[in-house]
């Protein structure tokens, strides 16, 4: 049986909504002695990435543990965090589009606590019906506990969510907790995410 048109639709933030250009840094590794994607890397370890994630840990200490396991300097630190990356136009459009079609969008994300500071620097806090982050509920992608949230923070049953992420675990863990999910790889899945939601 085919499956019904999605009603509303959560999207994903980094890799999805926003990006980072690693040209944006410049000379900073010959500055700091230390690469930017250095830094990422052990941020991103899930020793590291997980109490962040879940509000166990503030930025700023998730920082401090990135600092003392790479041997950064503060102002290296400081200096890495303070880049906010960028908004991909077309990706807020479609989420403008979404939204003037009557569908509800959610973003739902890992995120560590200071996520509203991030939107609001993006120019991005009224853009959602709702925004689902992990460090709030203490729970994460890909777990069906997060997205059972996101999709009560969205008043919408499961098998009328649209997922849009970037990581195939976090798709397939939203379609294991019955949402439709699209991988998104760039713009080519405009149409299929516009399908989905039958605009």
């Amino acid at each position: 049986m085919r499956r019904r048109p999605a009603e509303a639709l959560l999207i994903d933030f980094d890799g999805v909504l926003r990006h980072f250009d690693p040209a944006a840094y410049g000379d900073f590794e010959s500055r700091h002695g230390v690469a930017p994607a250095k830094l990422l890397e052990s941020g991103l370890e899930w020793a590291r990435q997980l109490p962040a994630i879940t509000g166990h840990w503030t930025r700023q200490q998730w920082l401090d543990e990135i600092a003392a396991h790479t041997g950064a300097s503060a102002a290296a630190l400081t200096e890495w965090d303070a880049y906010p990356g960028y908004v991909d136009e077309a990706v807020l459009g479609f989420v403008r589009e979404v939204r003037a079609a009557g569908r509800r969008v959610g973003l739902a994300t890992n995120a560590t606590d200071d996520l509203y500071d991030d939107l609001a620097l993006l120019g991005l806090t009224d853009e959602f019906d709702a925004i689902v982050s992990s460090a709030e509920l203490g729970l994460h992608k890909p777990s069906k506990e997060f997205f059972k949230a996101a999709c009560l923070a969205l008043e919408t049953p499961a098998d009328r969510c649209l997922f849009l992420d970037d990581t195939d675990r976090n798709i397939r863990g939203a379609r294991a907790a019955g949402l439709s999910a699209l991988r998104w790889d760039g713009p080519a899945a405009l149409p299929y995410a516009r399908a989905a939601l039958n605009l």
